[in-house]
């Protein structure tokens, strides 16, 4: 799967999905730190990638439908340390051998992961 990780998430992250054998960038990669959260929607949709993120608004299903996207993931995770969020881009993964992203909103939080579609 192709991945974009948001500048709120650890950059180690992107080397554990490297290390899962997916494709993921960081917004810091390609130069979108600070950009508007429209913005990096679009840039998603235009690259065909799953954004993963700790900002909620993203899982406002009105200004981002699911089914208009390659795979929306919000984490909400009880503490935000590297750890913690390692731990949960882990858990993620390993559910992702199963499943697919797109057209879903993924909530990943410390004790289970919800699926909207």
């Amino acid at each position: 799967m192709r991945f974009k990780l948001d500048e709120n998430l650890p950059v180690e992250l992107a080397d554990v999905f490297r290390a899962a054998g997916h494709d993921a960038m960081t917004t810091l990669d390609q130069n979108l730190k600070g950009a508007r959260d429209s913005d990096l929607a679009a840039v998603c949709r235009r690259e065909g990638r799953a954004i993963v993120t700790l900002d909620t608004d993203f899982a406002d299903i009105r200004t981002y439908p699911p089914d208009a996207y390659p795979g929306l993931v919000v984490f909400r995770p009880s503490s935000q340390s590297r750890d913690r969020i390692l731990m949960l881009g882990a858990r993620l993964l390993e559910m992702l051998s199963d499943a697919t992203l797109a057209g879903q909103l993924w909530i990943v939080e410390d004790s289970r992961i919800r699926v909207r579609q």
